[in-house]
């Protein structure tokens, strides 16, 4: 089955963790801009990518898809911690990204699951 995935409330999360993302990394320290800004804006550039470009193959490949870019979460994940830990962000901002992932995570993990 084919998934318009500009539909998909995944896909629409994702795309809203890479703005939110974006915005942080954007004042990150320059020092960064090759190494913990790029990997972070890449990982979350892969969330909703993934999502897209399964969407148009049979559910087992969409699957491996899917996988990746949970993945991707769980990448970002650590590098927001990371950032924290380096006091790049404040602990509201970190919390308020982190449950956006973990809420993606946890909606990506369902949809795999039903696609099974």
């Amino acid at each position: 089955m084919k998934h318009n995935f500009k539909n998909l409330k995944i896909w629409i999360l994702a795309m809203e963790i890479t703005n939110d993302t974006y915005k942080l990394t954007a004042s990150f320290p320059k020092s960064e801009t090759y190494s913990l800004t790029s990997q972070m804006n890449r990982c979350s550039v892969s969330m909703p990518s993934n999502i897209a470009e399964g969407s148009n193959r049979g559910n087992k490949h969409f699957q491996h898809y899917l996988n990746i870019s949970l993945g991707s979460s769980f990448e970002l994940q650590t590098q927001l911690l990371i950032a924290f830990q380096n006091d790049y962000l404040s602990k509201t901002k970190t919390e308020e990204i982190e449950n956006k992932i973990i809420e993606f995570q946890k909606m990506t993990t369902g949809f795999i699951n039903k696609l099974d």
